[in-house]
């Protein structure tokens, strides 16, 4: 008869179980011939017990204590006299054992897979003494496995890549599959691989979990990616075997199989006479399927009219072919161009080949359009010179410009204002012809770079610019003089012919061959007796002293004039005065001092004395002030008079007081004390700048006249008071009086008032106004009727 899959389960758990019983009942202790134990002593015996290896099934799911074996001695005769313990890995917690019979059982379920085996170690001892009748042997108890685990794969899911268009047979990747059951022991943990989903692409060896391509000439541009799914099953792929199942994504890699092709045999593009060199064209793209390196691809014009005029490159990210201009177009040149262009790819592949040439051509006509340009110049920039000393309206020169169109339109010229902002030059309009409108000069700007517009008489809006340099030549317009600003001593001491001063000059014009200088001293100053120059042919002059004895009391500054001449043509000259002071100086000739107010000082007292004196009195002035102001800033306490200050004195605002009788708010005496009330006391908690008004002594007058004035007095004293703090005093406002127009505002009193004002409709309210409506209402049952 044929078993069921169940069936055949159930068989083998119970021959397995059959196996293990048996194996373990041959494991039980046999007494052997030799003679008994004894502790004591050195005499060796034999030993009277021999473990065996015991094997318990694991998972076992009964709820009796699951039986591993029997230990026993030969010692043992029966009679309960020997008593089996245990000791080591899982006893008394896993593991107990009959002292009396020596049968060991399993208590928990044991799962191979934690642990695979036990050691133990069992003594045999004599029950009334407790000493052991056997020596202490170690024996393990082997968990037996069962197929209680499936297959996992660990390192699943998979990701995983080969090559489109890869042969039959071509490897994928690997799956592993891992089971924790016992592979010594049966078949439990023998895995067999197969392939579930992903058929009849890939397969898998059963044994290795290698995928392998099952189908030649797989595309990828037909079909990138595959899912496939796995199975590994336990039990060498037999019924009753557990399976574990992982997923594989396979994605198929580019090749370079399919070659570039243009989508049109021929493109037409319109461009504009007036684009700029190196504007961009056209763009281009020859399709290729392929991706990554396989579709990079080179353009380049293989012929046409237009080989230099344009060229064409490939965008990197899109892998366009790029057309720009080379050169300038010209719609009365040249309306047309035919390109004739090719594209290849870059890294071509020598299996496919046989596929057809990885190129292509197509044809692009480039229409040239005509547009309105600008006149142009015919030189970009003109050169020009023009003397300094011209004189207004003399011609520099001549600019041109031409329509280039086919209409050839008149032009007019004009001078771009911002570049020539002094208006030194016109243009004729017509002419071009440039001249000068103002005298010219070349120290200010030698220079001037101005841009001359021109327009198209029938369209304004077309304008062309050129650049026009004009160079101001230089004349003998300035006449030389000092290089610099000198500062000429000359010690009381000096001797004859000694040097005091070497001095040069200087010229804004600036002659072809440069500047040659001519020093000498004025007619006037010649024939002086203090000083003489010398010309040093080099540009520069030296002044020298003809005589000793310069004394600063009888003359402390001289002034020496110089003539200077330049080797311009025609020359120029001009007088430039040296300003010589008298010092007197150390023995080195530097000079000290050169003030001659120094000795009409007292003897004995110099400059520096005089200062110190000075700032001692300045000193001691700072000091008295400051001690002045320390006094007067002296602490006081703030209020002179404590009876003046009742602003402690504070009211509560629910309290209504008593009128003029109820004194127990504020001191009423300081009201009615007309002595106090005109004492004028300064306060102490500012320093008013500006005194108060003058107050006049009031005669006896009654009391309400006198509060009342009284309160106008301090308000206005308030009022005028730049130093008093931002609050008012109490006592201004306390105070009611006798006789006040207001009357009384209290509410006991409304009720009795002839007020016609009526309040019935707070009984409309609601019930939280019922008692201001028992209060004021007037109906029947009012609280006060």
């Amino acid at each position: 008869m044929r078993l069921g899959k169940v069936e055949f389960c159930h068989f083998l758990q119970i021959l397995a179980l059959f196996l293990c019983l048996s194996g373990m009942n041959q494991a039980e202790l046999t007494r052997s011939r030799s003679k008994p134990y004894f502790q004591s002593g050195r005499t060796r015996t034999k030993r009277s017990w021999v473990w065996n290896q015991f094997f318990v099934l694991e998972e076992y799911m009964g709820t009796d204590p699951l039986y591993v074996g029997k230990l026993h001695s030969d010692v043992d005769k029966g009679d309960g006299s020997i008593k089996y313990i245990l000791s080591g890995e899982g006893a008394s917690s896993i593991f107990i054992i009959d002292e009396n019979t020596g049968d060991i059982h399993a208590t928990k379920r044991l799962d191979r897979e934690e642990q695979a085996y036990y050691t133990l170690r069992a003594q045999a001892l004599d029950r009334l003494t407790n000493k052991p009748v056997e020596p202490e042997s170690e024996f393990v108890i082997k968990i037996q496995d069962i197929n209680d685990n499936e297959p996992k794969f660990l390192d699943g899911p998979y990701t995983a890549g080969v090559p489109e268009m890869s042969p039959v047979g071509t490897s994928v990747v690997q799956v592993t599959a891992t089971d924790a059951d016992d592979p010594t022991y049966g078949n439990s943990a023998r895995v067999v691989y197969s392939i579930l989903q992903g058929q009849p692409y890939f397969s898998v060896e059963p044994k290795t979990g290698v995928i392998k391509t099952a189908l030649p000439n797989m595309d990828r541009e037909a079909k990138d990616q595959y899912l496939l799914v796995i199975q590994a099953k336990d039990m060498v792929g037999q019924n009753g075997g557990l399976s574990g199942t992982t997923s594989v994504t396979v994605t198929l890699t580019d090749v370079n199989d399919n070659p570039p092709r243009f989508p049109r045999r021929s493109y037409q593009y319109n461009v504009p006479e007036s684009l700029p060199v190196a504007s961009v064209v056209a763009r281009i793209k020859a399709a290729d399927a392929d991706v990554g390196p396989n579709a990079e691809m080179e353009y380049k014009i293989v012929d046409g009219d237009g080989l230099g005029v344009f060229k064409i490159s490939v965008d990197k990210d899109t892998q366009e072919g790029i057309i720009t201009i080379q050169k300038e177009l010209d719609f009365e040149a040249k309306t047309s161009y035919t390109l004739r262009i090719e594209a290849a790819n870059m890294h071509v592949d020598p299996r496919f080949l046989s596929l057809g040439p990885f190129s292509d051509m197509t044809t692009v006509k480039i229409i040239v359009e005509d547009v309105d340009e600008p006149p142009v110049f015919t030189s970009r920039l003109y050169s020009m010179v023009v003397s300094e000393a011209a004189k207004v309206g003399t011609i520099i020169g001549t600019v041109a410009a031409h329509d280039p169109d086919a209409s050839n339109s008149p032009v007019r010229y004009s001078i771009d204002r911002n570049t020539d902002l002094e208006r030194y030059f016109n243009i004729d309009a017509n002419s071009g012809v440039i001249t000068t409108a103002k005298s010219l000069d070349r120290e200010t700007n030698a220079v001037h770079n101005i841009t001359v517009l021109a327009m198209e008489s029938q369209n304004p809006a077309q304008i062309g610019r050129g650049y026009v340099a004009i160079t101001i030549l230089d004349i003998n317009d300035n006449a030389p003089e000092f290089a610099m600003e000198y500062e000429t001593t000359v010690c009381e001491n000096a001797q004859p012919g000694q040097v005091i001063q070497k001095i040069s000059a200087i010229d804004k014009d600036d002659p072809p061959n440069g500047h040659q200088f001519y020093f000498s001293l004025t007619a006037e100053a010649a024939n002086n007796h203090n000083f003489t120059l010398q010309d040093n042919k080099d540009n520069t002059a030296t002044v020298l002293t003809k005589r000793n004895g310069f004394r600063r009391q009888e003359q402390s500054v001289f002034y020496l004039p110089i003539f200077i001449v330049d080797s311009g043509s025609p020359s120029l000259s001009s007088t430039n005065t040296l300003t010589i002071r008298v010092c007197d100086c150390d023995a080195d000739g530097i000079a000290q001092t050169c003030n001659a107010e120094a000795y009409i000082l007292p003897a004995g007292l110099s400059t520096g004395a005089l200062i110190a004196i000075l700032a001692c009195v300045l000193t001691l002035l700072v000091l008295v002030l400051l001690i002045v102001t320390m006094r007067r800033r002296k602490k006081e306490p703030l209020i002179f008079d404590e009876e003046r200050d009742i602003r402690e004195n504070i009211v509560r605002y629910d309290d209504e007081g008593g009128g003029e009788e109820d004194t127990e708010a504020f001191d009423m005496a300081a009201l009615r004390n007309l002595n106090i009330m005109r004492d004028t006391k300064t306060r102490r908690d500012v320093t008013p700048e500006i005194q108060f008004l003058s107050r006049p002594t009031f005669k006896s007058i009654p009391d309400n006249v006198i509060f009342r004035e009284f309160i106008w007095e301090r308000l206005k004293e308030a009022d005028v008071d730049p130093c008093a703090p931002p609050y008012d005093s109490l006592q201004t406002y306390a105070f009611e009086g006798n006789g006040s127009v207001a009357e009384s505002l209290s509410s006991l009193d409304s009720i009795s008032s002839n007020s016609d004002q009526n309040y019935d409709y707070l009984s409309d309210w609601g019930p939280r106004f019922k008692r201001l409506a028992d209060m004021y209402g007037t109906g029947p049952d009012c609280l006060y009727s």
